[in-house]
């Protein structure tokens, strides 16, 4: 009979990162069947103490706290720790670990930007803490890279944001943004983070992507349209994290069960081994669909179109906010995007849509609505003419060509 093991799992289930790498971790016992008793707290940090008392087979835990890794020390139960990579390895735990890979989430991100066409760069960390030691290690990343690629880096860190100081926190975001040279792409060390660059960017009226292209870490499902610019971000594999986790401490215990001591443990098992996970990929958003324009009323009449095509806005009310005549601006428009100022509405009207019926599952009628379509009828046929595809179709996934330019 195989024994049944009792684990207990040190997260923050508040957090989305632990959330995600708890799913992992279910997401190999589901695969595996093996027989695991969990015990899991919303906020274990609460109860710190109660972990020298815990009498079970295994635990899992986040170690990006040193508090918890001081703790975990003293008790002799197989361990394997989940958390942020460092440049140097003596930084890392001595325990089994399974780690975030900071240096390729930040690489990552940077060279979606800089492939975007972008030559200035910046990055929007954290105050240092010894919380937050994985922030540092993004942070040294970002001067690294930007470094090594021959560009200047600008770094700014704040304050850690409460409601008290909300306001004069912005305020300082805002001096600093005000300061950078346009257009800058800006790395934030998280997507929390990134949140508060395009909402102090709306205040200014700064334009973003025009003017300020901002990538997050983390691709927070449940926040990334809490702004009016949906947020770009590096999905930080924290399932596979889990995933390994588990796996390793499944395969500690059972070779545990099989040997007498810990020293006739196999080399693979050893307690300074490490894993490192990549980042998954970038999920491109509004927050860094950048296009490199030189025409500044070009430029203009972009931010204007991209922010209002759903309305139902027309040619003329583009011009009114550029402020110049059809012709020169139709002849500006034919020159940077090869269309003109109506193509350019349709174009934006139609990427709305197509991102809400591959992102959301709202009814198709309201999708129609709130992309300033006069009819649901109307919007079938400009997905006929422009896919030879129904709207219903699209959402299905069907082989098609949507590039749109």
């Amino acid at each position: 009979m195989n024994k049944r093991y009792r684990i207990t799992l040190l997260f923050n289930a508040n957090k989305v990162y632990d959330r995600q790498v708890i799913e992992g971790i279910g997401e190999y016992l589901h695969a595996t069947q093996c027989d695991w008793d969990i015990f899991l707290e919303e906020d274990f940090r609460v109860h710190l103490d109660n972990i020298k008392n815990w009498v079970g087979d295994g635990i899992i835990a986040d170690l990006d706290n040193p508090e918890i890794e001081e703790i975990l020390k003293e008790i002799n139960i197989p361990t394997v720790g989940v958390g942020g990579s460092y440049e140097n390895d003596h930084d890392y735990p001595d325990l089994p670990y399974i780690a975030t890979d900071n240096a390729q989430l930040v690489n990552m991100a940077f060279q979606h930007l800089r492939d975007k066409g972008l030559e200035n760069f910046a990055f929007y960390g954290l105050p240092p803490s010894p919380t937050s030691r994985w922030a540092e290690e993004r942070e040294k990343s970002f001067q690294r890279i930007v470094k090594e690629e021959g560009y200047e880096g600008f770094i700014y860190r704040g304050n850690e944001t409460s409601p008290l100081t909300w306001q004069y926190d912005m305020n300082r975001l805002a001096d600093w943004l005000q300061n950078l040279p346009t257009p800058t792409g800006i790395i934030a060390v998280t997507d929390s983070r990134a949140r508060h660059l395009l909402q102090v960017c709306d205040h200014l009226n700064l334009m973003v992507p025009d003017k300020i292209a901002v990538i997050g870490i983390d691709n927070e499902e449940l926040a990334r349209y809490l702004t009016r610019v949906s947020l770009s971000s590096v999905g930080q594999g924290c399932k596979k994290m889990g995933y390994q986790a588990a796996k390793m401490l499944h395969h500690i215990l059972l070779r545990k069960e099989q040997q007498s001591t810990e020293e006739t443990l196999p080399q693979q098992v050893i307690r300074h081994s490490t894993v490192l996970i990549p980042p998954t990929q970038v999920y491109e958003r509004q927050s860094t669909d950048f296009q490199a324009l030189r025409d500044p009323y070009v430029i203009q009449a972009m931010h204007f179109i991209r922010h209002n095509a759903i309305k139902g806005i027309k040619v003329d009310q583009v011009l009114n906010y550029v402020g110049v005549s059809r012709s020169n601006l139709e002849t500006r428009f034919k020159e940077e995007r090869g269309h003109s100022i109506h193509q350019e509405i349709h174009n934006s009207k139609l990427k709305r849509a197509c991102n809400l019926l591959r992102t959301t599952e709202l009814p198709i009628a309201e999708i129609a609505s709130l992309c300033g379509y006069p009819s649901l009828q109307y919007m079938y046929s400009v997905f006929k003419k422009n896919f030879d595809l129904t709207p219903k179709d699209y959402r299905r996934g069907e082989e098609h060509d949507t590039d749109i330019e």
